[in-house]
């Protein structure tokens, strides 16, 4: 039998919404949101990354596939801010891609995790400039900033912006996530103020151990 993740990808670079959808509710029946996020939709995108990459499908059929997968997860989320809504907190993230970077699906998923857990949520996308993230993290003053990037390329401008947000006088934390989190170390960026968010499990992880709760109580 074929794999969920490669039967997800195979709909999601034919650009059949509705079929995707369809896949995606039949196994929500069955499966848990962090696992479809963790174990089916990222490798599913990884896996048209792996083609693309090889040559086998084209940079259009890339895009098409990461603007179905975008669609798919507006439907988690429409979802998820019914649920959130109705124990809604007054914590505040605020998510986005460092400037020059493209990629946002995974910032989506992990907005969606922050939504599931009642926190109040400001995703930004991806590609945002040094000086828009900072008037905007000093505009919301969030409890947690949440940065993604996924090439090595992309750590200076990742470390200007920590050495930034780590001067802020209300002590946020700073996530750093994206593919370069999973391929990359960076433990000389980690502090009691910065941490490395290898993937969803993770994060859930820091949620479920009542980290969340700890570091609002010092905010």
């Amino acid at each position: 039998m074929t794999p969920h993740h490669k039967t997800l990808a195979r709909f999601f670079l034919e650009g059949d919404e509705e079929g995707a959808i369809e896949y995606i509710e039949n196994l929500i029946t069955d499966y848990p949101r962090l696992y479809l996020y963790e174990d089916i939709i990222t490798p599913a995108m990884y896996y048209v990354g792996e083609l693309w990459e090889n040559n086998k499908i084209s940079v259009a059929d890339e895009h098409l596939a990461t603007a179905i997968c975008d669609f798919v997860l507006s439907k988690i989320e429409a979802q998820t801010k019914k649920i959130s809504g109705e124990h809604q907190t007054t914590f505040k993230a605020m998510l986005f891609g460092v400037e020059k970077e493209q990629h946002y699906i995974g910032l989506k998923m992990v907005a969606d995790t922050f939504k599931e857990h009642g926190w109040r949520v400001r995703y930004l996308g991806p590609n945002l400039g040094l000086q828009h993230s900072y008037s905007q993290v000093h505009s919301y003053k969030p409890h947690v900033i949440g940065l993604s990037a996924s090439l090595s390329y992309r750590l200076p401008t990742l470390k200007k912006l920590v050495e930034h947000f780590r001067t802020l006088e209300w002590n946020p934390l700073i996530m750093i996530g994206g593919r370069m989190a999973r391929k990359f170390e960076l433990e000389e960026l980690e502090s009691d103020q910065v941490m490395i968010v290898k993937d969803l499990n993770h994060l859930n992880q820091w949620f479920n151990e009542g980290r969340a709760g700890a570091i609002n109580e010092t905010s």
